[in-house]
């Protein structure tokens, strides 16, 4: 495995760097003060000035105005992206569009590829992930309530799903619903299907609060209610009954995107506790950093950011050259100890800036409050840790040992 940085990508990350320094950071305490709704004029501006820069949709095709690069180097991207709260939406690369836009090329047909990827792509439009329902386990995708029932050359589709991130202002939603409850097989009794949010029965019930924050647009998260709603079923994304291959399609390397981000939030939480505490004084002769107690707290945190950043890049890699289908246990090891991970470095770093870490003075408690639900989403930790478990034990009962990383 080699993860060594290309010239071209170091002069791609330096470029990322230096526009988050001098164009996000100083910029974070005004935009976080703002709903979404108030913030899109200026951050369009700064959406202009990075397709000036040639750094728009760092993931995404070239066919379609990204950049094409490769997971493994779009891993490093997300990295240095995830240091500013706005990173990723500035560069044309935030969830769940990203998630969308890879299902879009991979198994949409070239109608729906026209409509909904390239606008996607290019910024002009925002798009939502409509999975997650009320009433059922959401780590449990194979077993949803929503149905879609063929009629003529439609779908009518009825359920209530919650956690369609981003639906406010968005154009339209793939939603995942069970078309085929005949089917024997758990996992080929759905689909994915796209929603313009405009069909009627297709209504947004709130903006859910989470962690005392409603939000809008691009950082809400929606109940919905699918009441008869009808599109047709040349909507249909890929096969009847492929959603459950096609959410594992997109929900695999944007695993890797999200573990990614979360180092770039460890990385900036590090280095502000490490500054700070270098200067703030707990005595009058000492500073908190001559405490024990804080050298570990710093030691702990960069061994936590190592070995996360470590173990996702080696995942991204075998991605890359073995596929997702071969990188599950992986996936899963990734999802839940780097979101771990991150839940102590973010802590160590509140910590230390003692009564100043709860205010909104620094991007801490933002990160504190925003990121718990990492070792809820994508799967739950104890979901990712017996996925573990079974697929490990499974290969030994067939007499194979389990090597990672060679």
């Amino acid at each position: 495995m080699d993860f060594a940085v290309s010239e071209r990508l170091q002069t791609i990350l330096d470029m990322i760097q230096e526009f988050i320094e001098k164009e996000l950071i100083p910029r974070e305490a005004e935009f976080a003060a703002k709903d979404f709704s108030e913030l899109v004029p200026e951050l369009e501006d700064l959406r202009n000035m990075v397709r000036g820069m040639e750094l728009w949709a760092p993931l995404h095709p070239k066919e379609y105005g990204g950049m094409g690069l490769s997971l493994m180097e779009y891993a490093v991207v997300a990295e240095a992206l995830g240091y500013t709260p706005f990173g990723l939406y500035v560069f044309g690369c935030q969830a769940p569009d990203a998630g969308n836009i890879e299902i879009l090329h991979k198994f949409g047909n070239e109608e729906q590829k026209e409509k909904y990827l390239r606008p996607l792509i290019e910024g002009k439009i925002r798009s939502c992930f409509s999975m997650t329902e009320v009433e059922v386990c959401g780590s449990n995708p194979i077993w949803l309530l929503t149905t879609a029932v063929k009629d003529g050359d439609d779908y009518v589709i009825n359920g209530n799903k919650w956690y369609t991130s981003s639906a406010d202002g968005s154009e339209f939603a793939i939603v995942m619903a069970e078309t085929n409850p005949e089917n024997e097989s758990p996992h080929l009794k759905a689909s994915m299907i796209i929603v313009p949010l405009d069909t009627p029965g297709m209504d947004i019930v709130r903006n859910v609060s989470v962690m005392g924050h409603v939000g809008d647009g691009w950082v809400s998260h929606a109940e919905v209610r699918y009441n008869n709603c009808r599109v047709p079923r040349s909507n249909l994304l890929g096969n009847e009954g492929q959603g459950f291959v096609l959410a594992q399609e997109r929900l695999g390397p944007g695993r890797i995107h999200h573990c990614m981000r979360w180092i770039g939030i460890m990385n900036r939480c590090y280095d502000e506790m490490c500054t700070y505490v270098l200067q703030r004084r707990r005595t009058p002769t000492e500073v908190l950093a001559d405490s024990d107690i804080i050298k570990a707290y710093i030691a702990d945190s960069a061994a936590d950011i190592m070995a996360s950043r470590l173990m996702v890049l080696s995942t991204a890699w075998t991605i890359d050259n073995v596929g997702v289908k071969d990188a599950m246990k992986e996936i899963s090891i990734i999802k839940y100890f780097v979101a771990n991970a991150m839940q102590r470095v973010v802590d160590r770093a509140l910590q230390c800036h003692g009564g100043l870490g709860m205010t909104d003075d620094t991007p801490i408690a933002y990160y504190w409050r925003g990121e718990r639900a990492s070792r809820i989403y994508d799967g739950a930790d104890e979901v990712h840790k017996l996925s573990v478990a079974r697929r490990v034990l499974r290969d030994y009962k067939k007499g194979k040992k389990v090597r990672f990383g060679m």
